[in-house]
């Protein structure tokens, strides 16, 4: 699937045949739509406002529009999703199954701490990649989202909380190159209308070939986050099928082809899994691919999940790792997951109660 080649558009209508949700729609996209309608310009404004500061779901409450013309509307879609589920960890992680148009559920989970919230935002209806550590890949592939269902995420993670989210991290279901033009025109409207900065959005990778390399052409202002997860390309194969067609040398060739370009930074995200790739050989080998690159190291210790029987590495094995990183010159850090028990954390998405 190509990455967009420039603005993408929506392609509102306000025929019955070609209802497209409004959602993710920019404010001259918004005017013009309203203007089709025989409506005054400035309800576009108007519109825009509801949608994106105040959260309407439905076209009937906006009461400052005409209330036949609301009539004539009500059955057409603003693109917001509804809470199936909710739950809460001690850490007050919240994990939400959104039930969409289609009825498919996805997950999302708000992280809040004293000065931030974050949005782990899903960007398909389960993952094709199938990383065998990882339970969304375990259940499969349905559909690609749209981008107005990953804008829905974020608004409605903000409106539970009543807070403002601050961040964002495509890091939920999904591999987000392979449905590339959603994600990026929902990186781009949730920077213009919702009023993120690019530069708090994190858009994380298992590795798709070219799709880095495409990524770095738009000039985004996020994060890059790409998971390796193994030192050697024989051991990524084994936990990620994927890597068997991109070798670990030319993900990385290309990884180093996205910081020329783009003068930012990458994260490299590094599942610790007790006895099998967080060992001090490991910690070695993985330092020397990265020497000299500008990045950063995420060590995230494993988070278990019922199909398969990793463990989660000792704190003292964690500490060697990231020791022996240091040692070599690599930046890094250690990240425990939120929402643990309620299986909100980093791996454990798969769109079901706990």
């Amino acid at each position: 699937m190509p990455l967009a080649a420039g603005e993408n558009s929506q392609n509102l209508s306000t025929q019955s045949t070609a209802k497209a949700p409004l959602l993710g729609a920019s404010l001259a996209e918004l005017t013009a739509w309203v203007e089709a309608s025989g409506q005054p310009a400035y309800r576009g404004r108007q519109l825009y406002q509801w949608i994106y500061q105040k959260g309407a779901r439905h076209l009937r409450e906006i009461t400052v529009f005409p209330k036949q013309w609301r009539e004539e509307l009500a059955d057409f879609p603003i693109g917001r999703s509804t809470i199936h589920h909710r739950s809460v960890a001690p850490d007050e992680t919240i994990k939400y199954l959104l039930k969409l148009a289609d009825n498919q559920i996805i997950e999302t989970v708000g992280i809040p701490t004293a000065d931030r919230l974050t949005v782990c935002v899903s960007s398909q209806v389960g993952c094709p990649m199938a990383c065998d550590f990882c339970a969304t890949g375990k259940g499969g592939f349905i559909r690609n989202l749209e981008k107005h269902e990953i804008i829905d995420q974020v608004l409605t993670v903000q409106e539970d909380f009543k807070r403002r989210v601050s961040h964002i991290v495509f890091m939920g279901m999904g591999e987000p190159l392979l449905n590339a033009d959603n994600v990026i025109a929902a990186i781009k409207s949730l920077n213009q209308d919702v009023g993120i900065g690019q530069r708090s959005i994190t858009l994380s990778t298992v590795g798709i070939p070219n799709r880095i390399r495409r990524l770095a052409e738009h000039q985004l202002q996020v994060t890059l986050a790409v998971s390796l997860h193994a030192s050697n390309q024989k051991l990524r194969q084994k936990l990620i099928p994927s890597a068997e067609g991109y070798t670990l040398e030319n993900l990385l060739a290309e990884c180093r082809e996205y910081v020329k370009l783009t003068k930012r930074r990458l994260t490299f995200e590094y599942v610790l899994l007790a006895g099998l790739n967080d060992l001090p050989e490991h910690a070695e080998e993985l330092a020397k691919h990265l020497r000299g690159f500008q990045s950063h190291v995420n060590l995230i210790p494993y988070n278990p999940i019922q199909e398969v029987d990793y463990q989660r590495p000792n704190p003292k094995s964690i500490q060697a790792f990231v020791s022996a990183l240091k040692q070599r010159g690599i930046a890094v850090s250690v990240r425990y997951s939120r929402g643990l028990e309620a299986d909100a954390a980093c791996g454990q998405l798969r769109a079901n109660h706990i």
